[in-house]
């Protein structure tokens, strides 16, 4: 093991000391990206064995997924995971537009030589050659609307489930229901004028100014910048009233309007 630290003769005493070490972590094999799915199975082995996962760093493993598995639903996934009390801390494995999707949300691209696991290694699918790097940008069902600029998007119909809204570069507004299962997500601020029933991810590339308004909190998961609420973390009292949501150092604060 290296260590490394610097100190003169008339230098202070060293405050830090830099090493070099290997930890052993879990890691997390997606086989799919239904992240439906991903929550329900997770579900399970967390009530299998809770204090095994909790505050315990993860790693996030795309080796396994078959070629053209789709998008990876990275704002949701790293959600999911730090609501059932996991720390993902990066990825490993997997394409360079999966990669720079993961460093959005500040995961590490991590590579076999940083973790370890236990039981051994199964054998990993051959690696994907690398493309050009681009963009990541979500999907975007049609939904009715009545103006789409760089910095605001407005929605007039409602958001079914499964559908996908996406503001790049600004605010989104949607002045319909949000059902459950339906995600809505804004480089800036995400307005809704009505019920919120499914998912809301205001400052997708970081802007931890960003914020949530709502009409009527219902919803299932709440993010600014990359910091996660699920349902069971919203309290009670701020359930079904309008609300703000917003970064207030690196809590997420959820108040009444």
């Amino acid at each position: 093991m290296a260590s490394f630290s610097h100190a003169g003769a008339d230098s202070p005493k060293p405050a830090f000391e830099l090493k070099a070490a290997t930890f052993t972590l879990p890691v997390i094999r997606l086989l799919g990206v239904d992240m439906d799915s991903v929550a329900d199975q997770l579900g399970i082995k967390v009530d299998q064995a809770p204090d095994f996962f909790r505050n315990t760093p993860v790693v996030i493993d795309l080796s396994g997924l078959p070629p053209g598995a789709g998008q990876i639903e990275f704002p949701l996934l790293v959600g999911l995971m730090r609501g059932f009390g996991m720390i993902p801390v990066g990825i490993r494995g997997g394409t360079e537009e999966q990669h720079q999707a993961a460093e959005a949300m500040e995961l590490a691209i991590l590579g076999d030589a940083f973790v370890r696991r236990t039981p051994p290694r199964e054998t990993p699918n051959p690696p994907e050659p690398r493309s050009t790097p681009r963009p990541y940008s979500a999907p975007v069902p049609p939904v009715g609307e009545e103006s789409a600029t760089a910095s605001q998007r407005l929605v007039t119909r409602p958001v079914r489930s499964g559908q996908r809204v996406y503001a790049p570069g600004g605010d989104l507004s949607v002045i319909a229901p949000v059902s459950h299962g339906a995600e809505l997500m804004a480089d800036g601020n995400i307005h809704v004028y009505g019920p919120l029933r499914g998912r809301a991810m205001a400052g997708m590339k970081g802007d931890t100014s960003a914020r949530i308004f709502c009409q009527d909190l219902q919803a299932e998961l709440l993010s600014v910048a990359g910091h996660y609420r699920i349902s069971e973390n919203i309290p009670d009292e701020v359930k079904g009233v309008p609300v703000q949501i917003f970064l207030d150092g690196d809590v997420l604060r959820v108040e009444k309007i």
